[in-house]
């Protein structure tokens, strides 16, 4: 079937066009975008949208013609951008058309300081050095990254290289830029500034934006339009509610209002908190969750850091036995660092760190599941991966116990670095709980992940500690820590600032607050937790006008 949808008038002109586009990957049974025909116009906010494996990098890296030009496999049809054709044009012939920031932004990298990165695609493209000078100081303020001009790229956050790569991608003055998922490692508010410099550069100066994202809560407010992708099919493409409620997707304001019937279900809080005026909830219900059991972890005094960087300043935390605690705080407040320092991977410089009675020993007692999991995948196949973490510590599972925990056992004879970026975050996890660690430990843990896949997660940490051994995961999810945590642990500038229950910490936050808390006010977490209060004040509500007409 091909889907053909011109948006904007024949005037307008299109920056991006999709002419009957397939593809699969080598050794791929079935094409991931099968006989695509589409049209963006210039000077569009235009968000990529599916579920995780559905295509959306495939898609973005066909507009800058890595597909297929590194990436192999059966192309067909015309990509054109700007009238240049992506067959015709090698990426590197397009690199004044167009930048491109992908998942891992780190991978981008060329050279070592960061204000040399952000000039380097200057320098290739030989931009006159009073130009360059200028491009350079605008970029960094644009991405508010002048604070770090003169760091190691190695030395950044997951969040600062994020935004140290789009800097780089935006300096030469690209007229489209690429971004695959780009706030997946940015606080909150990191994530909001990103966006409106984004959306500043397409009003005011006209560059197209093309985003792929699964945290749809910060990017719907933004984005006027949106193509939605399923494995196989035709895109869908169009206004962002429609494209988003055709393939089923949304942000939990979205996810409210299909489960209590508002139509069409919101977008953004601003839609939400109009949509629900009037309304009158229970008092927030009390966080059920079962009494701690026996400590498994506690750090004290821990300080620590890189070379003359101080990162940790007497950080004290503690894990018990059925607890799952969320660590939050912006960018570069010591989430990762105060990770590896539990997981027994960085030695503090002073301060004890104790699991289940003895010292931290990675693979046994704790498990760590990095920010990037792929640097824990090597082998041949996805079962491949969790039969070397069962035969390495001779675990109780089995590899297709571990699998179906996270449902992934679809992906069994698959190779790990042919998988997008959710499901190798899946299989990691999978190999890594195989440990059966009575600590299990996360860095972003959500970082690809649909909401599906984030459900599955959901469940798994659960079963975790419900099994007597508990989770301690570093995130900027917000809905992920609303939805699954029993505690909360605000980190900045290397100290613990504020500790409790989610609804306490988060509720009132101005940047950390999620959707419903910031619709309905502090103490509410996720959409069901709301519609349930819906239902049973509507209920309570219809009980009394029949006792009155009684």
């Amino acid at each position: 079937m091909v889907a053909t949808v011109r948006l904007g008038t024949d005037d307008n002109v299109n920056a991006v066009d999709f002419e009957r586009v397939s593809f699969t990957y080598p050794d791929s049974d079935s094409p991931v975008l099968d006989e695509a025909t589409l049209s963006l116009p210039e000077g569009a906010f235009v968000l990529v949208t599916g579920a995780t494996g559905a295509g959306k990098s495939t898609f973005i890296r066909a507009v800058n013609g890595l597909v297929p030009h590194f990436s192999g496999g059966e192309f067909s049809g015309r990509v054109t951008i700007h009238s240049r054709s992506t067959l015709d044009f090698a990426p590197r012939a397009l690199a004044d058309l167009v930048a491109f920031v992908p998942q891992d932004p780190a991978a981008a990298f060329v050279v070592d300081r960061v204000e040399d990165e952000i000039a380097y695609s200057l320098e290739n493209l030989g931009v006159d050095r009073a130009v360059m000078r200028r491009r350079v100081e605008e970029t960094l303020d644009a991405l508010n990254v002048e604070s770090l001009r003169d760091r190691s790229v190695r030395t950044l956050s997951g969040g600062e290289q994020q935004r140290v790569a789009i800097a780089a991608a935006l300096a030469p003055g690209p007229r489209v830029l690429l971004l695959d998922e780009p706030t997946s490692q940015l606080d909150p508010q990191g994530a909001e500034d990103v966006l409106a410099a984004l959306q500043r550069l397409v009003h005011d100066i006209g560059i197209t934006v093309v985003l792929a994202e699964h945290r749809l809560e910060r990017v719907a407010g933004f984005v006027d339009l949106a193509v939605g992708l399923r494995r196989g099919e035709a895109p869908v493409t169009g206004e962002p509610a429609e494209v988003l409620d055709a393939v089923d997707s949304g942000p939990p304001v979205t996810r409210l209002g299909r489960l209590v019937g508002w139509r069409p279900p919101p977008l953004t809080v601003r839609e939400a908190r109009r949509m629900a005026h009037g309304m009158h909830l229970t008092a927030p219900p009390q966080l059920e969750v079962a009494s701690p059991g026996r400590p498994l972890l506690a750090a004290r005094r821990l300080r620590a850091g890189y070379g003359h960087a101080q990162v940790l300043d007497g950080v004290d935390v503690h894990l018990a036995e059925g607890e799952i605690v969320a660590l939050m705080g912006r960018n570069g407040a010591g989430k990762t660092t105060l990770l590896r320092c539990l997981a027994g991977l960085h030695r503090p410089e002073s301060g004890h760190v104790e699991i289940d009675s003895g010292h931290p020993v990675p693979g046994r007692n704790v498990a760590l599941c990095p920010q990037r999991p792929e640097s824990v995948l090597f082998a041949e196949t996805v079962a491949g991966e969790v039969a070397a973490t069962l035969k390495a510590v001779g675990g109780p599972g089995t590899v297709n116990d571990s699998m179906d925990a996270l449902d992934i056992a679809h992906l069994h004879d698959r190779h790990p670095r042919d998988l997008s970026a959710g499901q190798r975050l899946l299989v990691a996890l999978a190999a890594i709980g195989a440990v059966d660690a009575p600590v299990l430990l996360l860095d972003e843990p959500t970082r690809g992940l649909d909401r599906d896949s984030k459900t599955r997660l959901v469940g798994f940490l659960r079963g975790w500690a419900q099994r007597g051994r508990g989770v301690m995961l570093a995130t900027h999810d917000v809905e992920l820590a609303a939805e699954v945590a029993t505690r909360v642990v605000m980190i900045a500038s290397g100290e613990v600032i504020a500790e409790g229950e989610p609804g306490h910490v988060l509720g009132d936050s101005p940047v950390f607050a999620p959707q419903m808390g910031r619709v309905f006010g502090a103490g509410w977490l996720t959409p069901e937790q709301v519609a349930r209060s819906m239902m049973v004040t509507s209920d309570a509500r219809d009980d009394g006008r029949a006792r009155t007409t009684s």
